[in-house]
């Protein structure tokens, strides 16, 4: 068992995944995740739904499986809401190839956008300019070319492109929940 200040990472819920039998990444529904926290506040229990209707079970294997993704949600929701803004996707990491890794963003991104799509036009007409640019933007990289070699040039691609999800993701939280983050509270700014 994790301790609860240890960050879930892609490969541990991977690993979860294949323990019920998907193949499935988890970027993509981490994207579902994030903009359902930014639009709809996802509770545990939908999330768990959805979790395991996407895994193609009744529900997780076993108490610390269940925990895990309830976990994952909480750890989400904590990044985004968090002041420092430190919101990361759950995504590959280096010890994947760069074409796995640029996978794994294409799917986050799907993901994403799947749940702004179903939002409808109406929802996204009270978007900011910058909102709707950094979303707009992110339906290219829903085609981006995912067959890369590993090179420098394409490591920082890649990594231009990650931060610029980033940023929409945190971006569509903090419109949504006005005054979250709280970033001028924090006790650092007295002097």
């Amino acid at each position: 068992m994790s301790s609860p200040d240890e960050r879930l990472d892609f490969s541990t819920l991977a690993d979860l995944f294949l323990l019920h039998g998907s193949m499935q990444s988890p970027a993509f529904l981490d994207g579902r995740l994030c903009a359902e926290l930014a639009l709809h506040d996802v509770s545990a229990e939908a999330w768990l739904e959805e979790v395991c209707l996407g895994l193609g079970v009744e529900q997780p294997r076993d108490r610390e499986s269940g925990e895990t993704l309830l976990a994952w949600r909480r750890q989400s929701l904590d990044a985004l809401a968090d002041s420092g803004l430190n919101y990361e996707p759950l995504l590959p990491d280096e010890l994947f190839s760069l074409a796995e890794r640029a996978r794994g963003l294409q799917e986050w991104t799907l993901g994403f956008l799947e749940v702004i799509d179903d939002a409808g036009e109406a929802k996204r007409e009270g978007w900011s300019q910058a909102l709707r640019e950094a979303i707009e933007d992110l339906t290219g990289l829903a085609v981006i070319e995912t067959d890369i070699d590993d090179s420098a040039e394409n490591e920082n691609d890649l990594f231009a492109l990650t931060e610029h999800a980033r940023m929409a993701a945190m971006l569509l939280y903090t419109e949504q929940h006005p005054g979250q983050p709280q970033v001028e509270r924090g006790e650092s700014t007295r002097h």
